[in-house]
């Protein structure tokens, strides 16, 4: 049975479940893209949980009346058959509580978050340029396996078709809890097409993941910022636009630097800069405070030295090895080509045998 103050604390997320579905039907909140965004967010979010809740109810209820024929003085065959019912209810009536407890409980209920990926090539010149774009491709089309929604924020590419830098984001279900360990040196092991001894070169790929901070979780200064607009430029610095589209915004008190000049619009490259500039700031506060009270997270973005790997993709073996958890995989293209799940799943699974282990200490 669950506890009086969880069986409170589900009856409220009742009440707003109803709520949110009378107010995703009003016109005003249709007619507001970011308000009905949030909304049916929030709405999505709850319905796993209102949804497994009313399974709880429903078997609660059936356990109840044959527990009462049970107890009866009815028909023996009847009683009987309650009896073989309650073996199956009792145990899903378990395995329900215990859902719901999980997803009460914030250490083992993440919510969905929306991400910002920055991609940048580290050591290693064109190679490292090259696999950066290897990475970006792999995880558009994890993306789209997932049905996640992925905007293109800041994206510098280099003459040889490669990727110098490139920003986006994702969001949709499960995106952050799969994506989150993402973060760190990337280390790519293979023969360049022009290298003609055929000798393996070792580059290496930083990826970082910030999480999107919503307005209540950061609040920026107007004047805390720097802004300077000018014209794009393209490979080669030549100019790709007639006008001071691009926007470099600078955040005074932690020398924060975002750039943004995909756009046309300097109200769309300005709107794109902060979303990419809260981000960053958040994730630094974040890493400050877990350095003060933890060794276990280290910085996300470093030098693109190989000394700071977290994974090797090793073409010649055709091997993908993540060295934090020793998930070894032989299927190297299939990964690059977006089938991410086993990965993913092996990285969840290390995550939770971790908090258990904490919890049992």
């Amino acid at each position: 049975m669950l506890r009086p103050n969880d069986e409170a604390k589900l009856v409220k997320a009742q009440e707003r479940y109803v709520e949110l579905e009378t107010l995703l039907a009003d016109e005003k909140v249709l007619s507001d893209s970011n308000q009905y965004g949030k909304l049916a967010k929030e709405f999505s979010n709850l319905g796993s949980l209102i949804g497994i809740y009313h399974s709880y109810q429903k078997t609660l209820a059936h356990i109840r009346e044959s527990q009462d024929i049970v107890k009866s003085k009815g028909d023996a065959e009847l009683k009987e058959l309650a009896q073989s019912e309650l073996s199956v209810l009792e145990p899903k009536f378990e395995e329900l509580t215990r859902e719901l407890t999980d997803h009460l409980d914030p250490s083992k209920n993440e919510p969905d978050r929306d991400i910002i990926v920055e991609i940048r090539a580290g050591t290693g010149g064109l190679e490292a340029s090259l696999f950066a774009a290897d990475l970006y491709r792999m995880y558009t089309k994890y993306a789209d396996l997932k049905g996640w929604k992925l905007e293109l924020m800041s994206y510098t590419d280099t003459e040889a078709g490669g990727v110098k830098e490139v920003v986006f984001s994702l969001s949709g279900p499960e995106c952050s809890k799969r994506l989150k360990w993402e973060s760190g040196i990337h280390r790519v092991q293979r023969v360049p097409t022009t290298e003609a001894s055929g000798r393996i070169h070792t580059s290496a790929v930083t990826v970082a993941i910030l999480f999107e901070p919503e307005e209540i979780d950061l609040e920026i200064n107007p004047k805390d910022l720097k802004i300077d607009v000018y014209r794009s430029s393209g490979p080669g610095g030549q100019s790709v636009n007639t006008t001071d589209s691009a926007v470099r915004i600078t955040h005074l008190p932690t020398g924060t630097v975002v750039v943004c000049q995909d756009e046309r619009s300097q109200l769309k490259n300005r709107a794109k800069a902060m979303r990419i500039l809260r981000a960053r700031i958040l994730d630094h506060m974040h890493q400050v405070a877990f350095q003060k009270e933890s060794a276990l997270r280290k910085s996300q973005v470093g030098s693109g030295d190989r000394s700071e790997k977290i994974r090797t993709y090793n073409f010649p073996d055709r091997r993908v090895t993540d060295h934090r958890i020793g998930f070894t995989s032989h299927q190297l293209e299939s990964i690059l080509n977006g089938d991410m799940n086993d990965l993913t799943n092996a990285l969840m699974a290390a995550e939770k045998d971790l908090k258990e282990q904490a919890e049992k200490t």
